[in-house]
């Protein structure tokens, strides 16, 4: 039986196309809240970019992949942060050797050391303001629980080989990837979350379609791909649904539980 139910937000709760929530998932959502079931959000985003969801509410949010989870009352349950010695590394990096657009995400703050044309691109796809530019050396490193880079595969290949060395990175778009500490991802997240609510992994259900979901739906019980989701991500899912558009995750549940 399902007890739990966990939710990407970009192309899967949201329309890349319309920005908002399909009127389906709003009236799943609803529907699973009236049987008992809890629902989580599981996202990239940091919790202040958490801004697009209308009048849905969640039993917890996991946020920047796993670094960052919280209640409803946005009391923090757990948090990773990237060690401090891995972001003077990349500071160095970028100030020595080469500049490229990278984004430092805190509980409080996102930051940027310029923008490129690809963030602003990227910005304008998930309907996010640009973050604010501030010098890198200007915050505390120990709060850094994200970065984002804007660079190519060659770039990722060095800098995760000589500079993050103590942390992992996931690419959910082709300009784009997420960087955390290594063993922190979506499926962490939710590990954490099931600790907390007292659930077991085996009543668990996943919806995602970026390459930051694949952890959370090989490790839930019934992952679940969007349509809009790219092969991997299907492959790595029990069962593939429709779009995001075309009432996705409303033809899901009702498939498993209705």
């Amino acid at each position: 039986m399902i007890k739990a139910i966990f939710f990407d937000i970009d192309g899967t709760l949201l329309s890349f196309k319309t920005h908002s929530v399909p009127p389906s998932t709003v009236d799943a959502l609803s529907k699973l809240k009236k049987e008992g079931i809890k629902l989580f959000v599981a996202t990239g985003r940091t919790l202040n970019e958490i801004n697009n969801l209308g009048d849905l509410t969640f039993d917890g949010y996991i946020t920047m992949n796993g670094a960052y989870c919280v209640n409803p009352a946005y009391e923090v349950i757990h948090k990773d942060p990237i060690p401090r010695e891995d972001i003077e590394a990349l500071i160095r990096y970028l100030e020595e050797k080469e500049r490229f657009p990278c984004v430092l995400m805190t509980p409080e703050e996102d930051i940027v050391n310029y923008f490129g044309e690809s963030m602003v691109a990227l910005a304008r796809l998930v309907d996010l303001p640009l973050p604010k530019i501030k010098d890198f050396r200007e915050i505390d490193p120990g709060q850094v629980l994200q970065i984002g880079i804007f660079a190519d595969k060659e770039k990722e290949t060095e800098i995760m080989q000589e500079v993050l060395v103590h942390c992992q990175l996931c690419r959910w778009h082709p300009v784009f990837a997420d960087i955390n500490l290594n063993g922190v991802s979506k499926q962490s997240g939710i590990d954490r979350m099931l600790d907390y609510h007292g659930l077991n992994l085996n009543e668990t259900m996943a919806f995602g379609d970026g390459g930051n979901d694949i952890p959370m739906l090989r490790h839930v019980a019934i992952g679940v791909a969007m349509g809009n989701a790219g092969n991997s991500v299907k492959r790595a899912a029990k069962y593939v649904t429709d779009s995001v558009e075309n009432d996705g995750i409303m033809n899901a549940l009702q498939h498993f539980l209705w």
